[in-house]
């Protein structure tokens, strides 16, 4: 029994023995292993941590190259907006201030048109217009013909008084200023034919009245006029609506042709400048004559002034004459004076004259 527990035992320890060393050595081997592992570990970890770190690097380099290029990005884009924003400050700033020139211009736009809306009623009395035709046509005049050439509200003897007078050499040439525009206004409002038709008719009424009024009370070739006058139309349009040949009416209705027969001329504003510049070159030419005259009586006068120093220069060379003769004889005479005068030293030279006696020297005085 006791052998057998004995051989047990020892079996035991054995195989307990041979367990041990059985797992002492897997455990050798295991830890061999783990270091191997750890090692291997170890490089790896190592090996990504380089890995690591160097994407971290490049990643750091990516995202500062990518900053410093956004940021450039950003400021340039800041500028350029900053500058559009300046551009479009200074375009609405300009707008701005158009549109209070506007503002203003349309301000005054309609003070003008509200002023010519008072101007035009201040025209519908007759008389205003033709106290504002003869304004207009005072200063065409005073603008373009000398004052000395023209005379404003000219009095004929029967009392009648014409506007403007411009004084040539030949003699007078009567302006009276005429402004027809109630009818023509009607003219212009006319929207049919059968309207335009009256409107024209009443207008070309009123206009062949005025030529008939000046025809009769202005041409006074008696008092010095020509035998033609002027009839001042001082709008463009009114005197455009006088001289055009009118289809709508009757060939004895055209205004210019019946003032032609007349003896009156429709002008107007330019027309009437053309005019003035003819009669301008004819005040020259009459101021060239008068210069002439002028420069004619200069030359009478002054070929009398020659013809008396002519006169006197010949008296005086006569004296000159009269005093050469003169003065020759004189110098004869001299000459003959002189000789007589030398043969009478020479005589004097010949004389012999006696000394006269010395004269006895005074006594010394005593010391």
């Amino acid at each position: 029994m006791n052998t057998l527990s004995a051989l047990i035992i020892a079996a035991a320890i054995i195989v307990t023995g041979l367990l041990l060393y059985w797992l002492l050595n897997r455990s050798l081997r295991r830890n061999d292993s783990m270091s191997l592992l750890q090692n291997q570990v170890n490089a790896a970890t190592q090996q990504s941590s380089q890995q690591v770190e160097a994407l971290r690097k490049g990643v750091a380099d990516s995202l500062q190259a990518l900053t410093s290029q956004l940021n450039q990005s950003l400021a340039t884009s800041s500028k350029q907006v900053g500058d559009r924003l300046d551009s479009t400050t200074k375009i609405i700033g300009d707008v701005r201030q158009q549109l209070g020139q506007l503002e203003k211009s349309s301000k005054r736009m309609l003070e003008v048109g509200t002023d010519i809306a008072h101007l035009q009623e201040i025209l519908q009395p007759p008389k205003l217009r033709g106290s504002l035709g003869e304004l207009f046509l005072g200063d065409l005049l005073a603008q373009v013909v000398p004052a000395s050439h023209y005379e404003l509200q000219h009095h004929f003897k029967g009392g009648e008084v014409v506007d403007a007078v411009v004084t040539l050499r030949a003699g007078m040439v009567p302006i009276d200023a005429k402004f027809p525009l109630d009818n023509f206004k009607r003219v212009l409002a006319a929207e049919s034919d059968d309207d335009r038709r009256t409107a024209r008719r009443a207008f070309a009424r009123d206009v062949k009245g005025h030529i008939d009024a000046i025809a009769k009370k202005y041409i006074r070739m008696d008092e010095g006029t020509f035998d033609f006058a002027l009839m001042y139309i001082p709008a463009e349009n009114v005197y455009y609506e006088t001289i055009i040949k009118d289809e709508l009416t009757d060939g004895d209705m055209v205004l210019f042709n019946y003032a032609l027969k007349r003896r009156v001329i429709p002008v107007s504003p330019n027309s009437f400048y053309a005019y003035l510049q003819t009669v301008i070159l004819g005040l020259k030419g009459m101021q060239v004559e008068e210069q002439s005259r002028e420069i004619i009586g200069h030359l009478s006068r002054l070929r009398k002034e020659f013809d008396t120093f002519s006169e006197a220069f010949r008296l005086v060379g006569q004296h000159l004459d009269n005093s050469g003769k003169k003065f020759t004889e004189a110098q004869k005479r001299l000459g003959k004076m002189e000789s007589k005068i030398e043969q009478i030293d020479g005589m004097a030279q010949g004389l012999k004259i006696e000394d006269a006696p010395e004269t006895p020297a005074l006594p010394e005085s005593p010391a």
